[in-house]
């Protein structure tokens, strides 16, 4: 899903704009809301997602299919906006260090992967929530990674780099499954974390929450 330079044409001012304002509104988040407990797991699971990311799977056409982690950092933190500030940091370093991912086309990453990702899989989560908390995740995690692939087939062809039909088809069907790891993966750190360290996580998605209402 990374976008390699000189693939957006003349689109990819605009996502830079879209991803500045996006950027922005997750600085102020974080200013707001990360502290010295959060922090440390923040920068665990951004090493783990660079870590993930880099296991490329490639698609036709020229980009590639791989995991994400933005609904695993939305849901955690309770923000979409947490998502888009620790996937930013992960594309800037993999963009300009290890040369994943086009430095034109970095807005356009930072809009797929951590806007459009974080908040697919945080509103997903928050409307599935009342079905169970594991369904929710992994539908959540499943559909931030499969909606940002589409969005990305969609600019590409705006810019004419994909023809429509073969790029909807190849990113969907790759990221579709794709998307059955990333939500099995989601589960199970957000399980883990659960079981180990549940202080760490948010009364929405910890069983402790469970607990209080059963008891109650």
């Amino acid at each position: 899903m990374h976008i390699p330079d000189g693939f957006l044409g003349w689109t990819w001012p605009i996502f830079m704009i879209i991803a500045a304002v996006a950027v922005i509104y997750s600085l102020k988040w974080a200013s707001e809301n990360l502290d010295e407990k959060n922090v440390p797991l923040l920068a665990v699971l951004a090493a783990g997602i660079f870590a993930i990311q880099a296991m490329n799977i490639p698609i036709p056409w020229g980009t590639s299919g791989h995991m994400v982690g933005a609904a695993l950092i939305a849901i955690i933190f309770v923000s979409p906006w947490a998502a888009v500030l620790v996937l930013s940091i992960v594309l800037i370093l993999q963009g300009f260090i290890f040369g994943d991912g086009g430095i034109t086309a970095l807005g356009a990453n930072i809009v797929n992967m951590g806007l459009i990702g974080g908040l697919v899989g945080f509103y997903s989560f928050k409307a599935l929530k009342g079905v169970g908390r594991i369904p929710a995740i992994f539908i959540a995690a499943w559909a931030s990674i499969f909606l940002a692939s589409i969005a990305c087939a969609l600019e590409l062809w705006l810019a004419g780099t994909f023809p429509l039909e073969a790029g909807l088809a190849s990113m969907a069907l790759y990221h579709a499954v794709i998307g059955v790891i990333e939500g099995i993966i989601t589960v199970v750190v957000i399980m883990g974390i659960d079981r180990v360290r549940p202080d760490l996580l948010p009364d929405w998605v910890s069983s402790r929450s469970s607990k209080q209402e059963a008891v109650e």
